[in-house]
């Protein structure tokens, strides 16, 4: 399957009480706000803009609004200064569209009101601080610490996570639960836009929403459902009363795609995706296996009951986070006669060639586990520094790594996704293509078969060659074979060529692809690297292609 486009395109009051009578819990955390969703203030001095509307707008005759910082199924964040305390805070504005009737926006405010008292009443480093409460034109608006930083999904759009960075984030998010479930309160909405990643490491679970309230009469309007689809537990989508165990569910769910990339029920729409919530069975996490897939597939149980409790959940999260000890020397105990070194076996005590074999071995075994930190996953060589891995599953059936500051573009429906160099020098793009798609083309020109690797190749020159499709114009093409990749056929292409609209002067480009053909003949994978021609960066440029290829790991063969 062709790309069309190219590779630029690939690729309160002063003194007074609080409205509600809330009052701040006594935190050991003085930082600090969170918003529904992503938004989180990046680092900064306070400005306010006059283009948007409502800056400069004081509310309760103290916190001054400054700028937005983003919005929520229920409201809109502003970052703002609290002009008494001379602080930055978040206020959260409710957004109710005017056109509901007025019952709807009541349950919005009531909503809002809630949320307030759910955050308020749960006192953890690790859950939004809520200031106050401030009723203006009838609407309550909520006074938030500031938390400075980002939100996990936002973090999530630039690849997947380490495990132990995944189990460290979890633990924090599963204290912050705990918290809440002794309050007496459900979160019911945990998700990764939901926990933001502030400062000195610090994770913010936010957003009590849609939280649930002990004793607390729901909101929920009769046929109604609120939350996250694809974070939402089965008993939920069964309409069954909600536990501490669903909100469990829900971290399940975010550990998963922090270490995958993707939610494993997401769907196209919210009917697919609950019915895969109730019966799709999602495959073990790849990218986190032993302790932490382990955890996360029985914390995804459909059945509350056989999902571990918070406290076994805790001990394998902090053996996941746990660092790897620094290696003790081999021979650092000190050696008697009568007990001989700690290190050694008693049988070779006596025998020193055997004790140096020993420590060789040792030593082999402490370089691989130094391997294994740096390259957890254990699939081929450690990447290179300022590198990172991205986990494709659902575009391209694949993972790659690139540099971590290149930029990425993709096309679902066309199986396509690419990494652009910020400088625009070099476009990493990786492509696969399915014999089933290629059956529902209506191109005349698409090939409806995939054949051999040098079938695919020549598929490829002809198309560069007889169009100005990719941007390409004035190209010639060379083939040669290719070593087996994955146990795979391949094949190889070097094609040089001119950007189309460009003079007889301009320097001319190169894109080296590599053609994958699986046994079957049913899917093709083609990895191109897109470079200058010559000079240095054309030396760059294909060390950038082998050391790709060399950390491509196809998953569906």
């Amino acid at each position: 399957m062709m790309n069309d486009g190219g590779p630029p395109n690939r690729p309160g009051r002063a003194g007074e009480p609080t409205s509600y009578d809330l009052q701040p819990p006594n935190r050991t955390v003085a930082t600090a706000t969170a918003a529904p969703a992503a938004p989180v203030a990046p680092p900064g001095p306070p400005t306010a803009s006059a283009a948007e509307p409502g800056a400069g707008r004081r509310i309760g005759n103290r916190y001054r609004l400054i700028s937005r910082l983003g919005h929520g199924g229920m409201g809109t964040v502003w970052k703002a200064h609290d002009e008494v305390v001379d602080r930055e805070v978040a206020v959260k504005e409710p957004r109710v569209p005017d056109h509901l009737p007025a019952s709807m926006r009541e349950n919005v405010h009531q909503r809002m009101q809630r949320e307030a008292r759910a955050a308020a009443r749960v006192a953890h480093p690790s859950v939004v601080t809520v200031h106050d409460v401030v009723v203006e034109d009838g609407r309550p608006w909520i006074v938030m610490e500031l938390v400075r930083g980002h939100s996990l999904g936002h973090r999530l759009a630039d690849g997947t996570l380490d495990p132990r960075e995944a189990a460290r984030i979890g633990l924090a998010v599963l204290d912050a639960l705990g918290a809440a479930h002794e309050a007496g309160v459900l979160h019911r909405d945990v998700k990764p836009d939901n926990v933001l990643l502030g400062r000195g490491d610090r994770v913010v679970l936010t957003d009590f929403g849609i939280a649930r309230i002990e004793g607390e009469q729901g909101l929920t309007e009769t046929g109604a459902f609120i939350g996250s689809p694809e974070y939402v537990a089965p008993e939920r989508v069964l309409g069954q009363r909600p536990g501490p165990e669903s909100d469990l569910w829900s971290l399940g769910v975010v550990l998963y795609e922090a270490v995958e990339g993707i939610s494993p029920f997401r769907r196209s729409n919210t009917q697919a995706t609950m019915q895969a919530i109730l019966s799709a069975e999602p495959q073990a996490p790849s990218r986190g296996p032993g302790l932490l897939g382990g955890l996360v597939m029985r914390l995804l149980s459909k059945d509350p009951a056989a999902r571990p409790d918070a406290d076994e959940i805790r001990r394998t999260l902090e053996a996941v986070a746990r660092p790897v000890p620094a290696q003790q020397s081999v021979f650092s105990a000190s050696r008697t006669e009568t007990t001989g070194s700690k290190w050694v076996p008693p049988v070779l005590h006596d025998n020193r060639k055997a004790q140096w074999g020993l420590g060789v071995g040792v030593v082999a075994v402490a370089t691989a586990a130094a391997l294994l930190i740096v390259n957890p996953f254990a699939v081929g060589p450690a990447i290179p520094l300022h590198w990172k891995v991205r986990d494709e599953p659902e575009i391209v059936r694949a993972s790659m790594a690139v540099p971590e500051d290149y930029v990425k573009t993709f096309d679902v429906d066309k199986s396509w996704v690419a990494f652009r160099d910020p400088g625009g020098v070099f476009v990493v793009s990786l492509d696969r293509d399915t014999a089933e798609q290629r059956k529902k083309s209506v191109l005349e020109r698409e090939p409806k078969d995939i054949g051999t690797p040098g079938v695919e190749a020549e598929r490829l020159v002809a198309h560069y060659k007889e169009s100005n499709s990719d941007g390409v114009n004035d190209a010639r093409s060379t083939t040669s074979a290719s070593p087996s990749y994955q146990g795979m056929q391949a094949a190889e292409v070097s094609t040089v060529y001119r950007k189309s609209g460009s003079g007889e002067d301009a320097p001319k480009q190169l894109v080296r692809s590599k053609v994958i053909v699986n046994d079957a003949r049913t899917t093709t994978w083609r990895l191109e690297v897109w470079m200058p021609e010559k000079g240095q960066a054309r030396k760059d440029g294909d060390k950038l292609f082998d050391d790709v290829l060399k950390y491509l790991k196809i998953q569906d063969q």
